[in-house]
């Protein structure tokens, strides 16, 4: 993951433009929003990104617990946050210090593609110990092994159409199929699950799991799935 989390913390091209940019965590958080459970909740956000409309998730919750790897995200989220009572930044690391059972709703949202196995096991591990009983794992935008980057371009491009950022689409496209992006997507890769997979990976973690009837963010060809811890 070191190299991604090395990747998003640099000036990247994964978004063409800053209304592509907003959109995208717009929706990220309109669909978090849709599973807080309650404004009692404690919501933990894992590998968070940007996170630009956090503070309207925090207002629907207690807390909120903005985790990322990226030091220099990280720093931005301090900045734009940090007045904030209801949000907390915190490294991946400082979760180790949550106590059990203390966290209502985690969001893992376009993360696991980028893990190793065991970097998500680990993940998993974490979640099972600090949610509450009956608390829930949100796992999104998780790739399945047969829908490759065509369909993810043609998702972009839809969700350009929708929000009038096509022209900056194609532009952006041309200048990430040169990019540092692409180098890793084929010199590493990205992690990819079929529905079977993923399912008996969370259960093994400690988990109840089933997949959600639409995936959170815009692409419709990814899976989000939804988990409890075991008793």
């Amino acid at each position: 993951m070191d190299d991604w989390i090395d990747y998003y913390d640099s000036t990247h091209t994964i978004y063409v433009s800053k209304l592509h940019r907003d959109v995208h965590f717009r929706v990220i958080a309109n669909d978090i929003l849709s599973y807080v459970p309650s404004p009692d909740a404690v919501v933990l956000d894992y590998s968070c990104g940007e996170a630009l409309f956090a503070a309207q998730v925090a207002a629907a919750c207690q807390k909120l617990i903005l985790a990322e790897p990226a030091p220099g995200v990280r720093g931005r989220l301090t900045a734009r946050f940090g007045p904030n009572p209801k949000i907390a930044v915190h490294s991946l690391d400082d979760l180790a210090q949550l106590p059990d059972r203390s966290v209502d709703l985690a969001v893992m949202i376009s993360v696991a593609q980028y893990m190793t196995a065991a970097e998500l096991d680990a993940a998993f591990s974490l979640m099972r110990r600090i949610l509450k009983p009956g608390g829930k794992l949100v796992l999104g935008d998780i790739l399945r092994p047969d829908v490759g980057a065509a369909t993810d371009v043609a998702a972009l491009l839809k969700l350009a159409v929708k929000n009038g950022f096509l022209t900056d689409a194609l532009w952006g496209l041309a200048r990430t199929a040169l990019s540092d992006y692409w180098q890793l997507r084929q010199s590493i890769g990205l992690q990819r699950y079929s529905e079977a997979e993923m399912l008996a990976k969370l259960k093994a973690a400690g988990f109840e799991s089933s997949l959600a009837r639409k995936n959170v963010g815009y692409n419709p060809a990814r899976m989000t799935f939804i988990a409890t811890p075991r008793s």
